[in-house]
């Protein structure tokens, strides 16, 4: 009976080592998903954000004329910068201003890098790119 322990026991290593990895890899999987999406959550925010800003600057030489109030491109283009530039790991930008309805409005995409903590360790790709977006238009108190 004694030899038939010593012959079993490097099988259930051999076993436990396999579980364990499987088991760090489902642990990566949901700490590197969660973060992703908070990063994706993140890259959302950010874009509403710099669009509202974009979205206060309006042409106030047309608008005190009486013109129609829209908003002043590079104003709006500025002030986008300027409140990216305060965030944190933002990779890059892009601003357009999509015409809907004959009302200018601003679009903001954001891209932004997480980087991943375990899934790297499994040989993964160590980082990922998520991306938001966001539209907004002028307020001008119309109704």
């Amino acid at each position: 009976m004694t030899g038939w322990t010593v012959r079993e026991s490097g099988r259930v290593s051999l076993f436990l080592a396999a579980a364990m990895t499987g088991v760090l890899v489902v642990i990566g999987l949901a700490y590197d998903g969660a973060g992703q999406l908070r990063s994706l959550q993140r890259a959302d925010d950010l874009a509403a954000e710099a669009a509202r800003s974009g979205g206060q600057m309006i042409d106030r030489a047309r608008a005190i004329e009486g013109g129609p109030k829209e908003i002043d491109e590079p104003s709006a283009r500025t002030a986008v910068a300027d409140y990216l530039a305060a965030a944190r790991g933002v990779r890059d930008h892009r601003v357009s201003f999509p015409v809907v309805g004959g009302e200018k409005q601003i679009q903001v995409r954001v891209r932004i890098t997480y980087r991943r903590d375990l899934l790297g360790l499994f040989g993964f790709d160590n980082t990922v790119t998520v991306t938001g977006e966001a539209t907004a238009r002028a307020l001008t108190g119309a109704p």
